[in-house]
């Protein structure tokens, strides 16, 4: 069977939705909270509305 996307337990400084994704696409964490930021400042997408909606939908 594949890798789970799913919240991370260890690697977490919100509710673990950037670290999840970090440990599902094998990347640092940092990278993807920066790209999350940068995402946000651009505002692309409204990531902070994608991320709270993540946050109720990834499994623990």
């Amino acid at each position: 069977m594949g890798a789970r996307l799913s919240k991370s337990r260890t690697d977490k400084m919100i509710a673990g939705v950037c670290g999840g994704i970090a440990e599902y696409l094998g990347w640092d964490p940092t990278i993807v909270r920066i790209i999350f930021v940068v995402l946000t400042i651009m505002g692309w997408g409204s990531p902070v509305l994608l991320y709270f909606i993540l946050a109720l939908v990834m499994p623990d």
